[in-house]
């Protein structure tokens, strides 16, 4: 995995809503490298294509079930079989207890129909692209909180990565890329489950030099917050971190998320984002809502 690589972030998240098949497919015709999917299981063990382990932030759950939530009030991925999560109704991210939508200028909440989708379904999906088009287009698991899955007795990992070989994904050269923020479950996917995927530890907001050389040891690449490779900005310039040219001394790949055409914070344009991650901080690659976006920046 040598030349920069872009990673459609939950599809064309920034056109449709996330991790629908729809977002995905859009995401496709728009020339990523990789596809990304967030995945959590059902109760009846079946991974789906969902950000977090929560359904009240992307679905009509309170309306559709409103007595399924637990104790914290919220309702979880968890709980549900898939046949009962195929019956909700996916839509923009929105603030659950305001209901007001995260990214306002994004597509209208609550418009269209939307539905909940399996790994199996996202895959085939993908594959089938491939197969029609010639395209090689990767896909980009992510095993989120599998401590959670365990303390509710399901060993995700297990289930993902039985999944990812059945469809022929086993090795570095197959166009998969497995992340997990949980250091001791990608370790131990690495040896105890023995999968020899391009593996990437993904860091929270919290940056240690320290344990680069630890992640080496399993890992292929880290994939932080985009901010930990920004220091200060000084004369309108910025001063980066150590954090690339660390991981790349212990042979580490960086993938930082998230760039948003429509969260720019301290840059001016979407291109100088770009442009100052990708070549001055000299990243690998680097997930976007916007891949149309980063492709044709990229390909100038």
């Amino acid at each position: 995995m040598n030349s920069k690589i872009i990673i459609a972030h939950r599809g064309a998240s920034g056109y449709l809503p996330e991790h629908t098949m729809e977002a995905k497919a859009m995401a496709y015709a728009m020339k990523p490298d990789f596809i990304e999917q967030d995945l959590v299981l059902s109760k009846d063990d079946i991974p789906v294509v969902i950000h977090d382990i929560y359904l009240d932030d992307v679905t009509n759950v309170s309306s559709v079930y409103p007595n399924r939530k637990r104790k914290d009030g919220r309702y979880y991925v968890v709980d549900f079989t898939f046949d009962e999560l195929l019956c909700l109704k996916v839509t923009e991210r929105f603030n659950p207890k305001n209901g007001e939508q995260f990214y306002p200028n994004r597509f209208p909440k609550g418009k269209s129909n939307f539905k909940l989708h399996s790994f199996q379904q996202e895959i085939e999906l993908i594959q089938g692209l491939n197969h029609s088009t010639g395209n090689t287009i990767g896909i980009y698991p992510e095993i989120k909180n599998p401590e959670f899955h365990h303390q509710n007795q399901k060993d995700i990992s297990k289930i993902i990565v039985d999944i990812l070989f059945e469809y022929g994904y086993r090795t570095k050269e197959d166009k998969c890329v497995l992340q997990c923020f949980d250091a001791k479950e990608l370790e131990r996917i690495r040896i105890e489950l023995k999968c020899n995927l391009f593996l990437i530890q993904l860091i929270e907001n919290e940056f240690d030099a320290q344990k680069l050389g630890y992640y080496a040891r399993y890992a292929d690449g880290v994939g932080p917050w985009y901010k930990q490779i920004l220091d200060v900005k000084e004369k309108g310039k910025w001063k980066l971190t150590t954090l690339v040219n660390k991981a790349h001394e212990y042979g580490l790949k960086v993938h930082p998320y998230t760039l948003r055409a429509d969260e720019l914070n301290e840059f001016s344009s979407f291109e100088e984002m770009i442009e100052l991650l990708f070549y001055e901080a000299n990243i690998d690659g680097a997930f976007t809502d916007f891949p149309d976006k980063m492709v044709a920046f990229l390909k100038k």
